[in-house]
């Protein structure tokens, strides 16, 4: 039992990094495409030079992170074939369908235009080439979808029957899978936090040129956008994480009682921002808590009863049989908080730099005296509250490029591991679903190999991004100003006979 235990321990490890690893690349993916695509529509619609340029600029930091995400992602799709075969045997019929369009459909169409509008700048009219780029954002939207309604399954399984004499799960309504209020909040809350990902991205990277007076006029336009979509994306994701919250209750009453170590059940239920003490124990001495919160994020209402972790494994074993059904008590507390912590600083630094821009409190380059290059020094030597202001705000502005990926990732595990003891919840243990021929030492061997190539590319990942972020946007030729008018080229076109391969 022990042997059993250890490997099923280490092939939660491998899978666990190899997840939260590649899902860095993927909020960033999606929101990203949808900014470029934003800042094109720009440039279509007003020809601006700053629009086309930072287009370029922000869609090559787009195919680079993409690329990224697309090597990672491939791992995760064998390892349900290597350590976890018996969870692809017994649920393979419904985890398989909706992966499946994933990849015939969303992916397909997503990596079709995105090669598109690679290699169509000087190929394809202006608004053929910008239609690419928005059918890569909605394909990447979608393809998240699918992948959260296979995982929201895990969560929640619906639409299905076990067939007895086979051994395994059998779908009867794919639809259900789709659709049911599982899968649409944590669809809501992941696309939220991923344009939660791309403001901060944006904003952080046009903070940081700005600070040094370089290239404004595009940056000023980015920095604007991207405080937008980070603000406007933080409200979306604290609404979203309300009603997550609210059907996590209902589903997996264990994993609220587990986010805040709640051992024995209560009304009125208070919410602990700090814990010192021994939470995996019960023996927690909160340092400040605000009264109801828990209840109200659980229930609705202020006073509402939520259920204890003592009061929870208790239900779960009449149903389920005797055993141990709580998660690790301190991941599942700490990542809770980590996760909204760091989630609404980010919300936090894109509201105050909205205000500081609309109030012209941010001394951004040109920003109050419509030059293009003033050095920002300059304008900041004043002491004044502004001048303050203006120089912590760069610097967090840079630093929050981090908090939401923080967030993110620290939202993955609480939600995976708050699930423990079960890969799908209420169907099938963990320990039954690793595979039965994969041995200890072939698990540690993977791991290590798979930690140092993650660790090769996390290094090629940041020089790549580094180079590109600190050269800046590129220099617009008059052929880039002046795209063709036709599929192919224009009529002096050398290439033109070659039209019909486009």
């Amino acid at each position: 039992m022990e042997l059993a235990v250890a490997f099923d321990t280490m092939a939660r490890w491998q899978f666990g990094m190899t997840t939260v690893y590649h899902f860095l690349f993927v909020p960033l993916t999606i929101s990203l495409a949808t900014l470029v695509a934003l800042v094109q529509t720009a440039w279509v619609r007003t020809g601006k030079g700053k629009y086309l340029a930072a287009t370029k600029f922000w869609g090559r930091l787009l195919l680079i992170n993409m690329a990224v995400g697309v090597v990672t992602g491939i791992v995760l799709e064998f390892q349900f074939g290597m350590n976890w075969s018996a969870y692809s045997r017994f649920v393979g019929d419904i985890f398989g369908a909706p992966l499946a369009f994933e990849a015939l459909i969303a992916f397909f169409v997503e990596s079709t235009f995105v090669g598109l509008w690679v290699f169509g700048w000087d190929r394809l009219p202006k608004r053929i080439h910008l239609a690419c780029i928005w059918i890569v954002a909605v394909a990447s939207m979608l393809s998240a979808y699918f992948i959260l309604a296979a995982n929201s399954w895990m969560q929640h399984p619906v639409g299905y029957r076990i067939n007895e004499e086979r051994g395994r799960a059998e779908l009867t309504d794919f639809w259900l899978v789709l659709t049911q209020n599982t899968t649409l909040v944590v669809v809501y809350h992941t696309l939220s936090a991923a344009f939660l990902v791309g403001g901060a991205f944006m904003a952080g990277i046009a903070a940081l040129h700005l600070r040094r007076g370089r290239h404004v006029p595009v940056m000023r336009a980015s920095l604007r956008l991207g405080l937008v979509t980070l603000t406007l994306a933080g409200v979306l994701v604290a609404f979203s994480g309300d009603t997550l919250g609210k059907v996590m209750v209902q589903q997996q009453p264990m994993k609220m009682a587990a986010a805040e170590a709640l051992w024995d059940g209560q009304t009125s239920a208070p919410f602990s921002v700090f814990a010192v003490g021994d939470v995996s124990k019960g023996h927690n001495s909160v340092e400040w808590s605000v009264p109801g919160l828990l209840s109200f994020l659980a229930v609705g209402n202020f006073t509402g009863y939520v259920a204890g972790i003592n009061d929870t494994q208790a239900v779960e074993e009449a149903q389920h049989g005797p055993g141990d059904y709580r998660p690790d008590i301190p991941v599942a507390f700490w990542g809770f908080r980590f996760m909204m912590g760091f989630g609404m600083a980010s919300l936090a630094i894109g509201a105050l730099g909205l205000w500081l821009t609309r109030r012209k409190v941010l001394l951004a380059p040109g920003l109050r005296t419509g030059e293009d290059e003033v050095p920002h020094l300059a304008l900041t030597r004043r002491r004044t509250l502004g001048s303050l202001l203006t120089t912590w705000y760069w610097r967090a502005a840079v630093w929050t490029l981090a908090f939401p990926l923080i967030a993110c990732s620290w939202g993955w595990i609480f939600t995976e591991m708050g699930r423990q003891p079960w890969v799908v919840y209420g169907v099938l243990r963990t320990a039954d679903a690793v595979s039965p021929t994969v041995s200890r030492g072939e698990v540690v061997a993977s791991i290590t190999a798979f930690g140092l190539l993650y660790a090769l590319l996390a290094v090629v990942e940041v020089r790549l991004m580094a180079k590109y972020v600190m050269a800046g946007p590129p220099e617009l030729t008059a052929a880039d100003l002046a795209p063709p008018r036709r599929i192919g080229g224009d009529e002096g076109d050398p290439d033109r006979p070659m039209a019909f391969s486009y």
